[in-house]
């Protein structure tokens, strides 16, 4: 019976798919740090994780039984995808499914942070009756700067319209405007008029420090600024300096360079004593709806893979979409993207005098992925001889019957 280990409280329903798709399925609430996953994962197939959970080289290198991981979140930082994939082990997340509700807790920042909700509540729990409109302001009419226009940042786009708001962008790659939002060309352009920043940008290691002390700098003073996109992108020494200047006026963070691994764990950040300030942790996308959202795409994602050899909407395999053959064994042959191997395939499995039903290749980058679909099981000896191929990374048989 093939194995699953989910660690950090995933969804419950990804854990009954999968028990319901026979595998052994063992759950655990927490990360867990390089040396207790490899222990954790020695004669596991299949391993779900959110966003706390690394898995390195070392890892792939201690686990070569490791198939496939499930990232139950956008993110696909926390793996090494390329060495995943030149080891073999497929890589799926879950790029749409929380998107709503990442977007309606910044909608609720925005608003929360213009009122200087954060700053009336603590007033309020200290016994301090502070009913003044001063500071506070309507968000219609105010301009949203949105740094990263993905899926996230363009959704955002379009609520943010809805409440009457004006809305500028940047990316650096070519993006379409949703309804009237316009483009800046440059991020000192998009920071010198917003009236709330929200960056949204993905975990590539280039984004490490993006926002720093000469963003806030370039802020528009009074401005608010939100980050609900990675931890390491924004310099909260140099948030905490603007907000205690005034330059800022308040801040919302949901994520941290460095996070506690489980729920109840301490934390300590510099900003709890700030006035206008929401923290939050790390729960952008933790909504009951997204989270089970989450469970039944990636746990799709992943049986697709065990069962069909499917790599679509993998992250770091060639993408081919396959459906069922009833009747025929499946072989998935994953390889270096070297020129001859398909020649290669075919030319072993017709000395065998094996019939092909129906095949698909796929490559990306270095590496290339056929599946063959044949109308009888291979004999070991086929076996080893397509395992022999010149840039064989891995293989896998898929039986049809």
């Amino acid at each position: 019976m093939p194995k699953a280990l989910l660690l950090e409280n995933i969804h419950p329903f990804a854990a009954q798919s999968l028990r319901a798709h026979g595998f052994e399925v063992e759950t655990l609430k927490g990360a867990l740090g390089e040396d207790e996953l490899i222990d954790a994962l020695q004669g596991v197939d299949l391993l779900g994780i959110r966003s706390k959970t690394t898995v390195s080289r070392a890892v792939i290198d201690a686990c070569p039984q490791l198939t496939a991981v499930g990232c139950f979140c956008i993110g696909t930082n926390q793996v090494d995808l390329e060495y995943a994939g030149k080891n073999g082990v497929a890589v799926f997340n879950a790029p749409y499914s929380n998107t709503r509700s990442v977007v309606e807790l910044v909608i609720c920042d925005i608003i929360c942070l213009l009122r200087r909700i954060p700053a009336h509540t603590h007033h309020m729990k200290h016994g301090m009756w502070d009913k003044s409109a001063a500071g506070s302001h309507e968000v219609r009419g105010k301009t949203l700067g949105i740094i990263g226009y993905g899926n996230i940042g363009s959704q955002l786009s379009v609520l943010a319209e809805a409440l009457g708001m004006r809305v500028v962008f940047y990316d650096i790659e070519e993006k379409l405007a949703m309804g009237n939002a316009h483009r800046c060309e440059t991020l000192d352009e998009l920071l010198e008029q917003a009236d709330a920043v929200s960056i949204h940008v993905d975990g590539r290691k280039e984004n490490t420090g993006f926002f720093g002390e000469e963003q806030f700098a370039h802020m528009k003073p009074g401005a608010i600024f939100i980050n609900l996109s990675r931890g390491f992108v924004a310099d909260l020494d140099a948030l905490k300096r603007h907000l205690d200047s005034g330059h800022v006026s308040g801040a919302a963070v949901d994520v941290f360079p460095v996070e506690p691994k489980k729920s109840g764990d301490p934390f300590e950040t510099a900003l709890a004593d700030e006035d206008n300030m929401i923290l939050t942790p790390h729960i952008g996308g933790s909504t009951l709806e997204a989270q089970e959202a989450i469970g039944h795409f990636v746990a799709q994602r992943l049986e697709d893979y065990w069962f069909k050899g499917s790599t679509m909407l993998s992250v770091n395999l060639p993408q081919i979409t396959l459906s069922d053959l009833p009747g025929t064994a499946r072989i998935a042959h994953l390889h270096a993207n070297l020129p001859g191997v398909l020649a290669h395939v075919n030319r072993v499995l017709g000395e065998e005098n094996i019939n092909i039903a129906a095949q698909a290749l796929g490559t990306q980058g270095e590496l290339g992925y056929v599946v063959t679909d044949v109308a009888q099981n291979p004999s070991a000896e086929a076996l080893a001889l397509l395992e022999g191929i010149e840039g064989t990374i891995g293989m896998r048989v898929i039986s049809r019957q």
